[in-house]
């Protein structure tokens, strides 16, 4: 088997003479300090400012005016967790993101009433360690839930805060009412959601209510393109890494809509996604192979998501000479792109979800995982607890309220949060000490959370902006409840519990990123292996579960890049150095190309793998996901071929080979 071009070497660039005097060397300043003033970018949603007017304030108001506030608060409060969750989507999207924490939340006020009956009567210590134990309980469960996803995420955040004010507020009536005031808010916001939403343009109400899905699978074949343009560049890894987030995107926005029985325009959108996972391992082998394209290849996957978005035919389409392997690959990529856009009727049916006991949420939930985020969240809530209830029994949900929403670990770095709750503390305690001093009575607080929840929908961008918009409104809530002190009370409880956090984040073994990177570093290197092995043992295999399974090792690849950029954003010594874990990330996905440009070389024309050096590389990578799964380092192991000499045999398992000692060399350090 011929070898592939290799990639160009990078051109060293002539030393420039520096003057000592006068260019002092600048390090940056560490990612811990500079998060905390991090903006996120991304679409907000179209009429979200008015949603967010006509939400919270409203509904305070509608209480204050009918003398029934306490009903009017826990309204508003629904309402105010519903605003927070409101981002850009269809309308189905809303109804999932903002009705599952909304149904949570309605649940949470229902158990925290219980906690409040069950803590021992009588205060004194008894009250308190029941109290302490039975929040701690609820605390654990809701930081593993946080695992399973970030709709999970947000509905065990709300929930356990909820449950907290349910289980330190007085009550007026029964619980069942308190809840269904709490759900009747998140309604009111969904119901907004509906009304004021923009509607799709397009011709059928099929196309209409597909609008997401097709822009999700357009967004894929624009990504796709970009591959195409990358390639021979040094964007090459960059481009690959867009791509597979793409085409995450897109197979998460079709799974998230997934009926029982789907819709024919769903079912093309499916056959066309699976288009665009044909062609990328085809764009993955040309990255691998180095050699730039003609400027015209790019042009078919933009006519392929033309033809997603307006649902017009995609018309021809131009591929490169099928000269190399990963040539000829997309060559048949794209007539099978033109059989599937050219047949009206061509359509696929969803994968079979996977049995509950094996989802991969399920599995973090319930392993190592999971159980560190639920012991993390149980320690720093139940330490807030017991000290908020012997510093102030009357209003001790409001200390480890505070912890809730800072020591989540999925939620960015905790020396970051905590750092932006102070700051947005502290200007939302002075908005809304103007407000209530420029206007009397109850229309200083309402006028407060009328105006700070409208800008709850864009305050998400940073951590510190959407506290300064949450803080008036939760001293609304008190003041117009018969706080008294509310104002000063939330500073005072904010220091303590950025403080507690702090101190029970950094412990050994129970605080800090390790473990969540340790097991998202495994769980990369099991992925890559699972795909390994089907390469080598199973080359004449159906395409379909190797497709299935690169996909997957992509995507376990893109939460270990996540799991260590978060954990080197924390304090030392909670984070991890990210010169450690970034470059063996980055080498397990080296090794995932170069595995699916040999799968690729040996698909079209390429000579059979060499047996025994095969089964060599995948027990090498078994044995490296084997040592990550127990915390063991072991630098040695089996002896691995040589990728030089092997490179005569077989070019494609050399590429494979040296990839894999990169792999190894960097795993001890890792």
């Amino acid at each position: 088997m011929a070898a592939a071009p290799r990639r160009p070497a990078p051109r060293t660039p002539a030393p420039r003479t520096v003057d000592p005097r006068t260019a002092a060397p600048r390090r940056p300043a560490p990612e811990w300090l500079r998060h905390p003033l991090q903006i996120a970018s991304g679409p907000g949603a179209r009429g979200a400012l008015l949603r967010g007017a006509l939400s919270t304030g409203p509904l305070l108001a509608a209480g204050v005016a009918a003398h029934r506030v306490p009903e009017g608060v826990l309204a508003a409060l629904g309402a105010m967790f519903a605003t927070v969750n409101d981002r850009a989507g269809t309308r189905r999207t809303r109804l999932v993101r903002i009705g599952v924490p909304g149904l949570a939340v309605a649940v949470a006020f229902l158990l925290g009433s219980l906690v409040a009956v069950a803590a021992a009567p009588g205060g004194g210590v008894p009250a308190v360690l029941g109290t302490t134990a039975l929040v701690a309980v609820a605390a654990y469960l809701s930081g593993a839930v946080s695992t399973v996803g970030p709709v999970a995420s947000m509905a065990a955040l709300q929930a356990l805060a909820t449950l907290l004010i349910a289980a330190g507020l007085p009550h007026h009536g029964p619980p069942w009412t308190g809840a269904a005031m709490l759900a009747g808010g998140a309604g009111w916001v969904l119901l907004l959601a509906a009304a004021l939403a923009p509607p799709h343009r397009g011709p059928g109400r099929a196309r209409a209510r597909a609008a997401e899905e097709r822009e999700a699978v357009a967004a894929a074949f624009d990504a796709l393109g970009g591959v195409l343009r990358a390639a021979g560049t040094d964007r090459v890894e960059d481009a690959r890494r867009t791509l597979t987030a793409a085409l995450d995107r897109a197979h998460a926005a079709l799974d998230l809509h997934r009926r029982g029985r789907p819709s024919p325009a769903e079912r093309r959108l499916r056959a066309q996604l699976a288009v665009a996972a044909d062609a990328c391992e085809a764009a993955v082998t040309l990255l691998w192979e180095a050699r730039p394209l003609p400027a015209y290849a790019a042009d078919a996957p933009l006519r392929l998501a033309r033809a997603v978005r307006t649902g017009a035919p995609c018309g021809p389409l131009a591929a490169p000479a099928p000269d190399t392997p990963g040539r000829r690959a997309l060559h048949e990529a794209l007539l099978h792109a033109a059989e599937v856009f050219g047949t009206p009727g061509r359509t696929a049916d969803a994968p079979p979800r996977p049995p509950l006991r094996d989802h991969p949420a399920v599995r973090r939930a319930l392993g190592p995982l999971g159980r560190e985020y639920g012991l993390r969240v149980a320690l720093c809530t139940g330490a807030c607890t017991a000290v908020a209830q012997l510093l102030r029994p009357d209003q001790w949900y409001w200390l480890p309220v505070t912890a809730v929403f800072l020591v989540k670990p999925d939620l960015g770095p905790l020396f970051s949060r905590s750092v932006n709750r102070l700051l947005g503390t502290a200007a939302g305690v002075g908005l809304f000490a103007a407000a209530a001093a420029a206007l009397p009575g109850a229309a200083g607080p309402v006028a407060a959370a009328a105006l700070c929840g409208a800008l709850l929908p864009v305050a998400w961008r940073n951590f510190a902006f959407q506290t300064a918009a949450l803080t008036p409104i939760v001293l609304a809530f008190a003041v117009l409840s018969g706080s008294q002190g509310a104002p000063v009370s939330r500073l005072v409880d904010t220091v303590l519990g950025c403080g507690i956090a702090l101190a029970a984040g950094h412990l050994p073994r129970l605080g800090g990123r390790r473990t969540a990177v340790a097991v998202h570093w495994a769980a990369a290197l099991r992925a890559a292996q699972a795909y390994l092995e089907r390469v080598v043992d199973a080359p004449d295999g159906p395409r379909e579960e190797r497709l299935r399974l690169r996909r997957a090792a992509y995507r376990a690849l893109a939460e270990a890049r996540t799991a260590v950029s978060q954990a080197a954003a924390e304090l030392p010594p909670a984070g991890v150095a990210a010169a450690d874990w970034a470059p063996a990330v980055t080498a397990v996905e080296r090794l995932v190309d170069a595995t699916t440009a040999c799968a690729v070389r040996v698909e079209h024309g390429g000579r059979p793998l060499p047996a025994a050096e095969a089964r060599s590389l995948a027990d090498a990578l078994a044995r490296l996901a084997d040592d990550a799964d127990a915390r063991r380092r072991r630098p040695d192991g089996p002896a691995l071929p040589d990728p030089v000499l092997l490179g005569s045999r077989c070019a494609s398992l050399a590429d494979v080979a040296g990839q894999l000692h990169a792999v190894r060399a960097l795993s001890p350090a890792a």
